[in-house]
């Protein structure tokens, strides 16, 4: 093989599409590069109206659930982590699937931190003077014009991040779960300050094959490559597309963070870090001062995904004045890549769902440190 073709990766564009499909093609993609079966590729993608929530996110807590059925809005789940977010097809999604190798690293800071300057460099090149802002977001004068994130499988890297073309800022506002006062005037134009859009900066909607080439030849000057397209899904990616559509296209996948009315515990805590939103429900033995189960969700990034269940589960019927020793031992033994969190940061969440079980003043008899 040349150096040439060493350096050429694939460029596709799949559309606008339902969430689920476009979900679907994510994992399909994902592991068909973790498998050695594609090259390095660079996706755009759209969407239909939709509320997408990270991987770790229950929808009960994250969306009005009732006002997305009556507006046709579909609600989804990525493979990734990360917030609940609104998607139309004014937004343009960009993807792309690497390896460790590639980059020189498997620090997702680093990873995040590199894509992300070469994204903004693109959107620089429309015209606009978009910064990267570090945990993952791309910035205009202090303003979000972009979010990202990202996952891993093996070896591959899948980051993603999409660009507000022209944005419906009031109908996000009425798709997520925040508190009604946030809905009057002036919360609304206090979250217009703190998001922009292409069509605001630019006083007019740049055409999407634009937006596409500007993004294209950044990711390509960043990475000394050259693309060529490709009209469809390989036929690897094509039969693990169907696959996936059929397990991400149901309830038991959208809702698999919910818990069950019985089962929904009386204590709650919430941790905000430099790594997301955490939050913890805990059952708790009162009597004997047992954690009898935890449950927890967040925008947060972490791989594998399943270091949430099994973290869950090595607490269970924990004394509550070992809980920091137990977390730190899990984690002791555990291999997990985590996007600015820490351990401290899980203890802190569960502790701070404890709190009310003690007196003020004697939080530590959650036990441990954080």
């Amino acid at each position: 093989m040349s150096a040439r073709e060493l350096h050429r990766w694939r460029l596709i564009d799949t559309g606008l599409r339902p969430a689920a499909q476009n979900m679907a093609i994510n994992r399909a993609m994902l592991e068909a590069h973790q498998e050695g079966a594609i090259a390095h590729t660079l996706r755009f993608l759209q969407f239909e109206p939709c509320a997408l929530l990270g991987f770790h996110q229950n929808v009960d807590q994250e969306l009005r659930l009732d006002y997305c059925q009556a507006q046709g809005i579909t609600v989804q789940r990525r493979i990734t982590g990360g917030g609940a977010i609104y998607f139309d097809p004014s937004q343009i999604g960009w993807e792309l699937y690497l390896d460790k190798q590639l980059l020189g690293t498997a620090d997702m800071a680093a990873i995040a931190a590199r894509v992300c300057e070469a994204a903004a460099e693109g959107m620089r090149r429309l015209g606009v003077d978009a910064v990267f802002r570090p945990r993952n977001d791309i910035e205009v004068d202090g303003r979000k014009i972009s979010g990202t994130g990202g996952a891993f499988d093996g070896d591959s890297i899948l980051y993603q991040g999409t660009l507000l073309v022209d944005f419906d800022i009031e109908r996000m506002l009425q798709v997520l779960r925040i508190p009604a006062e946030k809905l009057s005037d002036k919360a609304i134009a206090s979250a217009r300050d703190r998001v922009v859009n292409l069509k605001e900066l630019l006083g007019r909607v740049p055409s999407v094959d634009e937006v596409k080439r500007a993004l294209a030849a950044a990711f390509a000057e960043a990475f000394d490559v050259s693309f060529e397209e490709a009209p469809t899904l390989s036929p690897a990616e094509q039969a693990k597309y169907e696959e996936a559509l059929a397990e991400i296209d149901t309830d038991e996948w959208v809702f698999q963070a919910n818990r069950p009315v019985e089962e929904t515990p009386t204590l709650e805590g919430i941790h905000r870090c430099s790594g997301g939103l955490m939050r913890a429900h805990v059952a708790v033995d009162t009597f004997k001062r047992r954690i009898k189960q935890v449950w927890l969700t967040g925008d947060f990034f972490v791989n594998p995904k399943r270091m949430v269940p099994d973290l869950e589960a090595a607490l269970r019927d924990t004394p509550i004045g070992e809980l920091g020793a137990n977390v730190e031992g899990f984690f002791r033994d555990y291999p997990v890549e985590m996007l600015m969190l820490k351990p401290e940061d899980f203890h802190a969440v569960i502790a701070d769902a404890l709190k009310s079980l003690a007196p003020a003043g004697t939080t530590a008899n959650a036990g441990g440190h954080g």
